[in-house]
């Protein structure tokens, strides 16, 4: 069982000694395999154990269950220089309570979204969640940016109205994430770009981001060869933003209507913001019965839907920008 659940876990150099499951959390207990470790004063390697720390940190769900990782962060005693040390471990940090590979999963879901609701869905404090952030964007990782074409430049608010930014910069080909910065300085994120080399920065076709265009003059003078486009991210928000205004001006519009029509539409638009706003083809069917009700009370909701739907279709399917454009204009 202990060599299956080291499997499982999938750390390279990392062994579970025990597990055990409670109220659906996975607790392992794990260790380094490695019986020695070396000192980060003079660089020997020693294997006199001076003490065992254990302390817990978050780690990938496994199995749809979440998973907290009793460490043992051993200290040793150097035999060289006479004094103690903790073993450095790669999958955490020193006084961090998530592994490096939580936290990079987490990041991955801001982008998508914003902290309040990946600090909900994940059961974490926002705070939480900005730890992560920060700690992903202060380490280095690991960037593959020799075949980069389209590259997304975007913002994410650490603490919402005080603002305080970090910028992701994403490969809209890929949607992996290439780099982080920890503030939206240009100068920095200059840095981090020019560390790619000239010839990524030559070959980059498009670099897309909001609709402020904050980074235009920078992308210009780094990428020659980009045209500089909004984020789809952006564009789609601001579709979905007047669709959720018609829907909540119908439910005003409702009072001057009679009883039965007022509360047959006040039902039909109740808790339906969700449903008008996802792909209608990754609707449940239990959503699609309640997207019917709407369209049915509401035929301006019902227009307007259709339209946002057509419009990511546009998106979906146009082979090229003259394509696309000319849709969009019928």
């Amino acid at each position: 069982m202990k060599s299956l659940m080291t499997k499982l876990l999938n750390l390279p150099g990392i062994i579970v000694e025990d597990n055990k499951e409670i109220e659906g959390t996975l607790i392992l207990s794990v260790k380094v395999e490695n019986k020695t470790a070396l000192c980060p004063r003079c660089g020997k390697s020693s294997h006199h154990l001076h003490e065992n720390k254990r302390y817990l940190v978050k780690d990938l769900s496994m199995s749809n269950k979440q998973v907290i990782l009793r460490v043992n962060r051993r200290r040793f005693k150097c035999k060289n220089c006479r004094k103690p040390f903790s073993e450095i471990l790669d999958f955490v940090g020193n006084k961090k309570n998530f592994t490096h590979r939580y936290a990079e999963a987490i990041t991955q879901q801001v982008i998508h979204s914003d902290i309040k609701n990946v600090a909900k869905n994940n059961k974490l404090a926002a705070e939480e969640v900005e730890s992560m952030l920060k700690n992903i964007a202060e380490k280095i990782l690991p960037i593959h940016v020799e075949k980069l074409r389209i590259l997304g430049i975007d913002e994410i608010s650490l603490v919402k109205g005080q603002g305080k930014f970090i910028v992701v910069l994403v490969d809209l080909e890929t949607h992996k994430l290439i780099a982080l910065v920890s503030e939206r300085k240009q100068s920095q994120i200059e840095k981090v770009m020019r560390t790619w080399g000239e010839k990524v920065l030559s070959q980059i076709e498009e670099v897309s981001m909001d609709m402020t265009g904050n980074y235009k003059s920078l992308v210009k003078k780094l990428c020659p060869n980009a045209e500089v486009t909004a984020l789809r991210f952006h564009v789609t928000k601001m579709i979905h933003e007047e669709l959720n205004q018609a829907r909540i001006e119908q439910k005003t519009a409702a009072k001057s209507l009679n009883e039965s029509e007022r509360v047959k539409l006040f039902d039909s638009l109740k808790g339906s913001k969700y449903t008008l706003l996802k792909a209608e083809d990754k609707l449940s069917n239990r959503q699609k019965e309640k997207l019917e009700k709407v369209k049915e009370a509401s035929p301006l909701v019902r227009i307007m839907h259709s339209l946002k739907e057509e419009f990511h279709v546009v998106f979906e399917d146009s082979k090229n920008w003259a394509e696309g454009t000319l849709k969009l204009i019928d």
